[in-house]
């Protein structure tokens, strides 16, 4: 049976035959943690790449390589696998000492990110999100996205480098560390103090970023994202809603059980509505209803530019309000006066579709 790489640093993870990027192409191994064959596998670049050639496709294209009975058609003990689901569900998770977030909020720098949200939010809001949302900063001025379960435990956190004057993840392949995660780096002893060096079984079990919120705001309605900083974005213009991430597309799985019994609508990002739609009918007890919002409206520029919903609401700055001046997006959503007349009807249907109110400018 072959299943993808677990992730063991970046010598886990190759160059893609698609994109030919480096460092971003995930293998399908067997039990023994050998290759199938060089081509076989994920790229994490679903949007911009989407390679992804799997086993059976492979035996399909390559019947020769197949050695022994076909895996696909062997008998499946469905209640053992059930069994085995379950133990590892009942599993406790791995987790990150809270120290650590704690620590990553009481650096005096604000990350690159954060400098951004308070030119287009107001301060205070930006402040209350950093706090909600347990947004950390490293030495370096990255941001850290802490993954924080409903049970108040870290299971992670994925540090990422932001322009802060685009609000821009930076995709430079020639900067290092663009993403990083916190696990990885207290796995290594030459960074990590001692009292916080994770064993070398500890494994990573992630959860949607903002998952510790559903605790404490239990009566809001979830608005599910892909992007982080766009949860985090978001929550400031429309508190009214429950702003979560899945952290990407490969996201969309088992940690969204979560969420049973909410109400829960889903705003892909532009190139992302069919596999979100596809994904989430895996889950037909969530409920959860995929927003066309965006698709509908965006043009062919938003596409090729694979914008969500965050790059689409900066759009509606107050008048004059270019990059680095102030203003809060929301505050002039409602007036009619204050913006191109070509954008009134995709105002009013976005007024609709969140909930918007006007509360003044």
């Amino acid at each position: 049976m072959y299943s993808l790489q677990k992730y063991a640093g970046s010598r886990s993870r190759y160059e893609c035959p698609g994109c030919h990027r480096q460092r971003c192409f995930t293998r399908y191994v067997d039990e023994r943690g050998e290759a199938l064959d060089p081509s076989v596998g994920k790229c994490d670049h679903l949007s911009s790449c989407g390679y992804h050639l799997t086993p059976s496709a492979f035996f399909r294209e390559h019947p020769e390589r197949r050695s022994g009975p076909d895996w696909r058609y062997e008998k499946v003990d469905i209640e053992e696998l059930r069994r085995q689901g379950a133990a590892q569900r009942a599993k406790e998770p791995c987790v990150i000492p809270f120290e650590v977030v704690q620590l990553s909020m009481l650096r005096k720098r604000r990350s690159d990110l954060v400098l951004f949200l308070e030119r287009v939010l107001d301060p205070v809001v930006v402040e209350g999100l950093v706090e909600a949302y347990r947004l950390g900063t490293t030495r370096g001025g990255d941001v850290i996205f802490w993954e924080i379960d409903v049970e108040g435990r870290c299971r992670t956190g994925k540090v990422m480098k932001y322009d802060r004057e685009s609000g821009h993840r930076v995709k430079d392949e020639a900067v290092a560390g663009r993403v990083n995660w916190v696990h990885s780096m207290l796995k290594r002893a030459d960074l990590t103090p001692p009292r916080w060096l994770l064993p070398s079984g500890w494994e990573l079990r992630q959860c949607l970023f903002g998952e510790h919120l559903l605790r404490e705001f239990p009566e809001k309605t979830v608005a599910l994202v892909e992007s982080e900083k766009t949860a985090v974005f978001c929550a400031g213009l429309m508190p009214g809603h429950l702003w979560l991430a899945t952290g990407g597309k490969q996201g969309i799985n088992e940690r969204l059980m979560v969420l049973q019994g909410r109400r829960v609508v889903a705003y892909p990002d532009i190139d992302g509505y069919d596999e979100w739609v596809r994904k989430l009918s895996e889950f037909p007890s969530l409920g959860v209803r995929v927003s066309p919002l965006l698709q509908q409206h965006a043009s062919a520029e938003d596409v090729a530019a694979h914008i969500d919903i965050a790059d689409w609401l900066l759009r509606y700055r107050a008048p004059g309000g270019g990059p680095g001046e102030a203003g809060h997006p929301a505050a002039f959503l409602k007036v009619r006066d204050r913006v191109s007349p070509e954008c009134h009807e995709e105002l009013e249907k976005l007024i609709v579709e969140l909930g918007l109110e006007y509360y003044g400018v």
